[in-house]
């Protein structure tokens, strides 16, 4: 009797999707035939690992497991490889790291009743600087996907040759099965097992991708990354993802942008925000000062009696604003708020200077060599 699917993938019968597809990746990286060249088990394993993934993830299959065991989903399977990825070749394994249940963006791997599958999504991550994010910046990023095999260009037969039409299924990629169940007679679709789906058959595949019509490579891609855009955002590449199998459709290439933190601005939707350090002299008489700005630099004139924390708005000198589209639309303010410092250490003459200043206020302030002044620091000892 076949092994429960749900032991094969080590999950209790409540598991999530997520939960199916986290340990479905950590037991296929361990059984991939890549990973266990010659080992006849492990493969078996695998294929047994692939189909039971196959089914648990799909709602409707898994229901009709969950009531009638591996008769409602149509027994053994399509010839070991639901995924349509040739003989334990690049398909399985980009199903393993990419997601066999599909891409978490929609559309990775899918295909109709017959040809060649479109290949799986891609992820990157672009690291720009806080400028880059406000302005906009062409970036590199590398990724380590499958490409077209140039030695057969992508057809995945051996140079001279072609593909046949498979004679078991006459290129449909699909079988009609019949069987008998409990409800009474069954008929279901599945996957031709001679072809894998792919309708047709490869008598002698390319030396070079063994017969996928594809190869892992490095690949860099530039990205225009639009201004205004923040960290968290994601910008789509169509077609840039990996390549299909035999001539399949490529997937899309997904990169998840990173924004360094700036020194000395910080964000707040579109608005740029940083502080202004005055002293109390020049909040008490005013005080002109040049304020650096991502534009260039910029006068700023502070009234006296200015108080700590006072804003002042620069109309038009903040972050680009990306709308939906993905179009940037005019700027956001920037918005410096005044830091009062007030000093740790001073001379002996400077406090003089205070001590006559506080007098002629009225206010009352401690004096130097005072006993409360002694017991304040007392008490910090």
């Amino acid at each position: 009797m076949a092994e429960d699917f749900y032991a094969l993938l080590g999950v209790a019968r409540s598991a999530t999707a997520e939960e199916l597809k986290k340990s479905y990746r950590k037991r296929a990286r361990e059984l991939h035939p890549d990973a266990n060249p010659g080992n006849a088990e492990a493969e078996s394993k695998f294929k047994e690992v692939s189909r039971a993934y196959e089914v648990l993830s799909d709602p409707e299959k898994k229901a009709r497991y969950d009531q009638f065991g591996e008769a409602g989903v149509g027994g053994g399977g399509a010839g070991g490889d639901p995924f349509g990825g040739g003989a334990g070749g690049f398909g399985d394994i980009f199903e393993a790291f990419f997601g066999g249940g599909g891409s978490p963006f929609g559309g990775g791997g899918q295909r109709g009743p017959s040809g060649p599958p479109r290949g799986q999504d891609v992820e990157a991550v672009a690291d720009i600087s806080f400028v880059d994010a406000v302005f906009g910046c062409n970036n590199e990023v590398k990724v380590r996907t499958a490409v077209r095999c140039e030695d057969c260009s992508g057809s995945g037969a051996a140079k001279g040759t072609s593909a046949t039409t498979c004679t078991e299924c006459n290129g449909a990629g699909q079988v009609r099965r019949v069987r008998q169940s409990m409800l009474g007679q069954m008929v279901t679709m599945a996957a031709c097992g001679r072809c894998s789906g792919m309708g047709q058959i490869i008598a002698s595949p390319c030396n070079s991708c063994r017969g996928e019509g594809r190869k892992i490579k490095e690949v860099a891609y530039t990205v225009d990354v639009p201004a205004g855009i923040d960290s968290g955002q994601t910008l789509r590449l169509t077609g840039k993802g990996a390549v299909g199998v035999r001539g399949g459709g490529a997937g899309d290439l997904y990169v998840h942008v990173r924004v360094a933190d700036h020194e000395t601005f910080r964000r707040e939707d579109d608005d740029l925000v940083t502080d202004v350090v005055v002293s109390i002299a020049q909040a008490a008489l005013g005080t002109q000062l040049t304020l650096g700005t991502l534009d260039g630099d910029e006068e700023l004139v502070i009234p006296a009696g200015t108080q700590h924390g006072r804003e002042f708005v620069l109309k038009g000198r903040g972050v680009t604003r990306l709308t939906n589209g993905g179009r940037s639309r005019g700027r956001g303010d920037l918005r410096a708020y005044v830091a009062v410092e007030v000093p740790t250490k001073l001379s002996k003459e400077e406090s003089e200077l205070l001590l006559q200043y506080a007098k002629k206020r009225g206010e009352h302030v401690v004096e130097e060599g005072s006993k409360l002044k002694s017991k304040i620091k007392s008490a910090f000892l």
